[in-house]
């Protein structure tokens, strides 16, 4: 794949130290951490590899720089995506899949950039015990469920907007674990999200404008009128098949604020890119956004997660700890469920690959090998030959 012409590494080489003087006490450990990661990912700082084509006739030599690795990286993420997709292809069911998201209320999105890991963290319990009570309910599906949630923090402009991602089977197991229970065609569970912050107000921070919520009885008044508004969730169209879940999750799972493709143009005065209007139909929907420079980065920063913090999780019959006991014991019950037909559809079903990409010689099509390895701003062991390719992309 090409390089960008443009990438966010670009602008933080060229604004972040200016933005960061301009910014001096306002900046996090954190967010000082990935612009720096971000600025030197796939550069000589990092270190690299020289590859070597293994056609001896050829002998062409290429230099690629290490990546940073950092989940906050836009460049980083494509590696990071492949590995947890492979591991989830096993992991999908021959049935229908379904996407529900379930968005924070502007009114709590300040606080929630004020305490990140406890908000964000509440978002996916909430969230998470919703689908589980209303998927158990016999009015309902009357199921255990499971689910993989993945957190956003932003809009298609990067605003703060916190919502939470749910990829689910449409269906679950008996309360006795005796049969499957599957959904209704096109329709999974009907959601309405519940609060729960104010059990946690104690644990909470408050700045500026919110400081008085630092009382508890400020903040019992707060979320009072939330409490009498139902939160409803969002229910996109459902997957039309594993494949289409796999691709929905390379897009989803491993995104970070804005993509380098979106990048247009950047100078001192201000960088433009591509936003989505979702209040326009489709395809006018797609415009242009231009913010001033330190807006930008301060935009982009705003979206980095604490230390620690875990973006992916999963819940109900797909939560870690019997997740592969519970995969086997679904696929039983789904197969004694569907009818011959279907199940013979479901066992020669296409599988994706998402191994990591082969690198070849541009020069004659042969493998590439790596021939060596060199530490980050260390002097190489030997001067490459005048062929070498610069690699950044």
């Amino acid at each position: 794949m090409a390089r960008p012409l443009l990438e966010i590494a670009d602008i933080f080489r060229d604004h972040g130290a200016a933005w960061r003087r301009a910014n001096r006490g306002h900046i996090s450990l954190g967010q000082l951490k990935v612009m720096s990661a971000i600025e030197h990912c796939r550069t000589a700082a990092l270190g690299g590899h020289v590859a070597r084509c293994q056609n001896a006739a050829c002998g062409h030599e290429s230099i690629s720089y290490n990546s940073c690795m950092n989940r906050h990286c836009p460049k980083c993420q494509g590696a990071a995506a492949r590995e947890w997709l492979a591991a989830r292809e096993a992991e999908l069911l021959p049935v229908s899949y379904f996407h529900q998201v379930f968005t924070l209320p502007a009114q709590i999105a300040d606080i929630a950039y004020q305490n990140k890991a406890v908000i964000y963290d509440l978002l996916f319990k909430a969230s998470a015990e919703t689908m589980l009570i209303i998927g158990a309910d016999p009015e309902h599906l009357g199921a255990r469920i499971g689910f993989i949630s993945v957190l956003h923090t932003w809009g298609s402009a990067m605003t703060h907007h916190p919502h939470v991602h749910m990829i689910a089977p449409g269906g679950g197991v008996s309360p006795d674990g005796g049969h499957w229970v599957p959904c209704r065609r096109g329709f999974f569970l009907p959601c309405s999200c519940s609060q729960r912050c104010s059990g946690k107000a104690g644990k909470l921070r408050f700045f500026g404008e919110h400081a008085h919520l630092s009382c508890s009885r400020a903040f019992a008044r707060f979320l009072a009128p939330l409490r009498e508004t139902d939160w409803f969730v969002y229910s996109k169209r459902p997957f039309s098949g594993p494949k289409a879940v796999l691709a929905y999750l390379a897009r989803y799972t491993h995104r970070v604020a804005i993509s380098n493709r979106r990048l247009i143009a950047a100078d001192a005065s201000g960088v433009t890119f591509t936003f989505k209007d979702y209040r326009i139909e489709a395809p006018g929907r797609y415009k242009r956004m231009t913010l001033e420079t330190g807006e930008f980065i301060r935009r982009f920063l705003i979206h980095v997660l604490p230390k620690g913090f875990h973006r992916i999780r999963h819940y109900g019959l797909l939560a870690s700890g019997a997740r592969a006991e519970n995969l086997a014991t679904l696929r039983i019950l789904i197969a004694l469920a569907a009818p011959a037909s279907k199940r013979k559809q479901a066992d020669k079903a296409d599988t994706l690959a998402f191994a990591a990409p082969v690198r070849l010689c541009p020069c004659c099509g042969s493998l590439m090998l790596i021939a060596e390895t060199f530490e980050g701003i260390c002097r190489r062991r030997r001067t490459p030959s005048a062929s070498i390719r610069i690699d950044t992309s």
